[in-house]
């Protein structure tokens, strides 16, 4: 077994601060930072603490079963925080793509549609449309091209990671929450976000149910490794689900498979799903900024 599956243990620390040039009066928010225990990770400790303290809170887990807080803020401020710290192990099973080759593209979708291991609600989850992930023409001629439905299966999965890693280019800033795939396939740039919206499109597209996973990967590459793209932040990369393996977790910004690098928060159809905190509040103010700082550290070397 690769080095890169063995048992890890991680601590997450993940801050976001919004400061205010007036007083907020009332916000209501919904966070989704808790990881979620899952094959690949077990929660050790968890904590969140959030300034002002909230009057109300509340936990509960969501359509696609990740923990998610509900806050409501009655105290008057100009700031706003909230520190998540969690401490998980982590370790990733290895992927065999050669013995997906048994399915052609078109032949697993087929085999998926009666697949009983599969919830029909899920099947129908990841395989339709959602807000962030529209099945356009541009869309649908992409993946036709990327995975077409006679391509074996493993085959596939590892062309069209590696297709998006060459074909578009990491850029901060040239996208925004609200960017569509047709305007990345247009301007080529992007970040782990839109890799992860387009390689979903195209599972989906080939009629393969897809999920957008959000979370983290390792800060600090090993000794002699590149550092990946997107540490330092949030990271989002995909999950397809095949016959006989089920669910395979593929990073397009960084041209592999998921490894014990990876540590998961949550899954949905796209991003609006998993979002790490979003909400609404009541104020004057007309100027707002937001910093958010994550670090990743290894607890087992």
């Amino acid at each position: 077994m690769s080095d890169l599956h063995d048992r890890r243990q991680y601590r997450v620390l993940h801050r976001t601060a919004y400061t205010y040039d007036l007083p907020v009066t009332s916000s209501y928010g919904r966070a989704c930072l808790r990881p979620r225990p899952q094959h690949s990770q077990t929660l050790l400790e968890h904590t969140l603490t959030i300034d002002p303290v909230p009057q109300v809170t509340d936990e509960t887990r969501d359509l696609f079963g990740n923990f998610t807080h509900y806050l409501e803020i009655h105290t008057e401020h100009e700031r706003f925080e909230v520190v998540k710290e969690s401490v998980l192990d982590v370790q990733w099973p290895e992927v065999d793509l050669d013995a997906l080759d048994e399915h052609t593209v078109g032949g697993a979708a087929a085999v998926l549609r009666q697949d009983a291991s599969l919830d029909p609600m899920e099947h129908a989850l990841y395989t339709l449309p959602s807000a962030h992930v529209q099945l356009s023409e541009e869309v649908r001629r992409f993946a036709e091209t990327a995975i077409p439905a006679g391509r074996p299966l493993g085959e596939a999965i590892a062309s069209l990671y590696h297709q998006i890693y060459t074909d578009f280019t990491y850029t901060k800033g040239a996208t925004t929450v609200n960017s569509t795939l047709p305007e990345l396939l247009t301007t080529k740039a992007g970040v782990c976000q839109d890799f992860a919206h387009l390689a979903v499109a195209c599972f989906r597209a080939a009629g393969l149910p897809a999920r957008y996973v959000s979370g983290y990967i390792e800060t600090t590459p090993p000794s002699g490794r590149p550092k990946l793209a997107g540490s330092g932040a949030t990271h989002a990369w995909v999950s397809v689900f095949t016959p006989g393996a089920g669910w395979v977790d593929l990073d397009p910004t960084n041209d592999h498979l998921a490894d014990s690098r990876y540590i998961v928060t949550a899954w949905g159809r796209d991003f609006r799903d998993v979002s790490p905190l979003r909400g609404v509040i009541f104020t004057d103010a007309t100027k707002s900024s937001l910093s958010v700082g994550v670090e990743v550290t290894r607890l087992d070397q």
